[in-house]
């Protein structure tokens, strides 16, 4: 069996730097406990603090703001999506972001029926 190796670098509001690294048998509760380490320092990511030029940044956005908490769907983002920046979008690209932020553990995505449906991560640490 490989031996795992996780690296997080991280950067404080002001301006302090973080490099932890995690090797050996890493679990999910491990990297768990680094989240909340990394939540009782109010170190947050670096992507939250993007300016919104990017379809990426404005899904996330609408996420982060409309579902903290609770599950959603691709359609559920498209609606409040167009709501929110008065520009259409196609269902097709939502669906890429929302695959792209699970593979990136920012969410989880569980197969319902014939749908994705999502739920961020956080809300699932806080759950457990």
């Amino acid at each position: 069996m490989a031996k795992k190796r996780i690296r997080i670098d991280m950067e404080d509001s002001d301006g302090a730097r973080y490099d932890i690294k995690l090797e050996g048998n890493v679990t999910r509760d491990k990297v768990l406990k680094i989240f909340e380490m990394m939540d009782l320092m109010n170190i947050e990511e670096e992507h939250e603090v993007t300016n919104m030029d990017s379809v990426g940044s404005k899904i996330w956005n609408i996420v982060d703001k409309f579902f903290p908490m609770g599950k959603f769907t691709s359609t559920n983002i498209l609606e409040k999506y167009e709501d929110e920046y008065n520009e259409p979008v196609k269902l097709s690209v939502i669906s890429t972001y929302l695959s792209r932020f699970s593979s990136k553990g920012r969410v989880n995505r569980t197969r319902t029926g014939r749908e994705w449906t999502y739920q961020t991560i956080k809300l699932a640490q806080k759950q457990q």
